[in-house]
This record gives structure tokens, C-alpha cells and sequence, in this order.
């Protein structure tokens, strides 16, 4: 007797290109990320990231989320220029965060930070950029909300440091309702923008416009970064797996 699951799984990639007149349209990496809706509410990510700007970057990340979207726990893994650069393990509880971690630079790291769970979690996969947006309310319509309590694994914005905790503010900010057309398909999307980041970031980050599926699930679909990143992203490939 076939039994339905109780979960469901999605499997999609990312392409990421250079918006850079000089490299316009040209691929410099990809990512393939898993996620699963299990019967208890909560969602399992799974990302495989790389870039291949020197120094390139291999990341992998299994991250929880409750059925909220904050973080309950996390584990990254970095290879930078062809080297492994660190990896970590999170857990987040209500009123707490810790990190145990090992990397190149400082060695064994022990992390806990007295605090309430944070609204998101950063550890850099751009899958995860969409899953950070469930933190604004829909229900006030457009309009931008900061929100003080976010976690990075990293405040490099390649995520090519560490791995390890580093708190952040930022701003969401809701533009509005979008029918879009990626190479996965076309998608009614919810269109973002990040805003606004307050933490000490080595360098200021450009402002952000993120497109995520309109029916939930905020499955990332398209990215636009400006200012002197200039690089797009988007959803090329897109699975129901059950």
C-alpha cells in the first residue's frame, strides 16, 4: 500500500550573473538548494553555493526554520580559494543564540549571545534571502519596517568569512504585487527591497530588490543588486519532488 508522505519537498537552482557592463550577462555562479515542509510545521534548507570570483567560494548550509521562519538551528561549511576556511554549528532558542565553530583565521570559536531568537537568520545562500522576508507583515501593505534583530554567519557579503554569529539590523522593504518571468517560469511574485543595514558591516551593502513566489512559500525567483556589486540572480530550475 502506497502511504502519501507527510512532507513536501521542493528542489530548484539559482543562476547567478554579472550586471557589470564589462562582464554583463556573464555566469559567475550557481547554487542548488533543497527545502522540506515537514509534518511538524517546520522547514529543512539545504544549499550547495558556489561562486567563481577569485577567490572562489564553495558554501554549504542545512538550516531550520519553525513554520514562523525564524531560525531554530544551523550548519555551514566554507572552501575558499580552493581551501577550507571554517564551519559551524548554531542553535537558537527563545531567548538565546549559540555557535560553536572552528576557522583558519581565529581557531575554535564558543558564541552565546543572550538575546531573543533572531526574525531571520543570514548564512548566505540566496535562496535564504527570499525566506528572510517572511518577517514583514503583508497585512500593512507597502511600506518599509525595520527589524533589529537578524543574525549573519558572516558580515562579508559573499559570505566568505568565518563561519560564525554576527548580529545585524536591517530594513524590508514591500514594494508590491509582480507577475514575473524567469527562465524556471513565470511566477505571481512579491517584490522586496533590502534596506538600511545598521551593525558595523565592514561596507555598507547596496540596496537589494528580491522577487519570492506570491503563493507562500517565498521561493526565490529573481535578485538585483546595484552599486558596486551590480549582480543578478535568478531562479533557473524548479522541482516538486512530493
Amino acid at each position: 500500500m502506497n502511504i502519501p508522505p507527510h512532507h513536501r519537498t521542493l528542489r530548484g537552482t539559482i543562476r547567478y550573473t554579472s550586471d557589470k557592463p564589462e562582464r554583463l550577462g556573464q555566469e559567475r555562479g550557481r547554487e542548488y538548494f533543497m527545502m522540506t515542509d515537514q509534518s511538524d510545521g517546520n522547514r529543512i534548507v539545504h544549499a550547495h553555493c558556489e561562486i567563481d570570483d577569485a577567490p572562489d567560494v564553495i558554501r554549504d548550509v542545512v538550516l531550520a526554520l519553525a513554520p514562523d521562519g525564524r531560525p531554530l538551528d544551523a550548519s555551514v561549511r566554507l572552501t575558499v580559494g580552493g581551501r577550507f576556511e571554517g564551519m559551524a554549528w548554531m542553535r537558537f532558542g527563545d531567548h538565546s543564540a549559540e555557535c560553536e565553530s572552528y576557522n583558519q583565521r581565529d581557531g575554535r570559536i564558543s558564541q552565546r549571545l543572550d538575546k531573543d531568537r533572531p526574525v531571520g537568520l543570514g548564512a548566505h545562500p540566496i535562496c535564504g534571502d527570499a525566506l528572510l522576508l517572511r518577517a514583514y507583515d503583508l497585512a500593512q501593505g507597502p511600506g518599509k519596517v525595520f527589524f533589529p534583530n537578524v543574525m549573519l554567519t558572516s558580515p562579508d557579503h559573499r559570505g566568505a568569512t568565518g563561519p560564525l554569529l554576527f548580529p545585524l539590523g536591517f530594513g524590508i522593504e514591500y514594494v508590491g504585487h509582480e507577475a514575473i518571468e524567469v527562465p524556471a517560469g513565470r511566477f505571481d511574485a512579491l517584490h522586496f527591497r533590502y534596506v538600511d543595514t545598521a551593525g558595523g558591516l565592514p561596507e555598507e551593502h547596496p540596496a537589494y530588490d528580491v522577487w519570492c513566489t506570491a503563493d507562500g512559500n517565498y521561493i526565490f525567483l529573481r535578485g538585483s543588486v546595484g552599486g558596486y556589486m551590480q549582480t543578478r540572480y535568478e531562479l533557473v530550475e524548479l522541482l516538486g519532488l512530493g
